[in-house]
């Protein structure tokens, strides 16, 4: 930010502390551990490969290799980047033969995914 900008943003200009908004939040607050993981699950987030997969997963079940194709990208890549995603319990997989399916592990994933996308298409 430049200096223009943090001195347009809107600050108290007193030194009041809500005492009863403190306690009250503070008693609400989220355990710190739980905070973490919710930060390291965002960060999931945070790589657009992994989001394109998480939406062609989204759409249909699909394979290391049609993932590759679709995305233009090495095998060895997708298998990285869902290993991330199975690791953060986004992606899960099932094995039919020699060919293992990846698919979102559950609603949670693609309420995510459609809550972010709204807030960023909102106008």
């Amino acid at each position: 930010m430049s200096n223009k900008e943090i001195e347009n943003i809107e600050s108290c200009n007193c030194n009041v502390i809500h005492e009863d908004i403190i306690t009250k939040v503070k008693n609400n607050m989220i355990d710190e551990e739980l905070l973490y993981d919710l930060s390291d699950l965002y960060k999931v987030f945070g790589d657009t490969t992994r989001i394109k997969i998480l939406h062609v997963l989204s759409i249909s079940e699909m394979c290391v290799c049609d993932i590759s194709a679709l995305l233009g990208m090495k095998q060895s890549s997708v298998s990285h980047q869902l290993k991330t995603l199975r690791q953060a319990k986004l992606v899960k997989y099932r094995r039919s033969g020699k060919v293992v399916y990846y698919s979102l592990d559950d609603n949670h994933v693609v309420e995510i995914f459609n809550q972010g996308l709204a807030h960023i298409t909102e106008k």
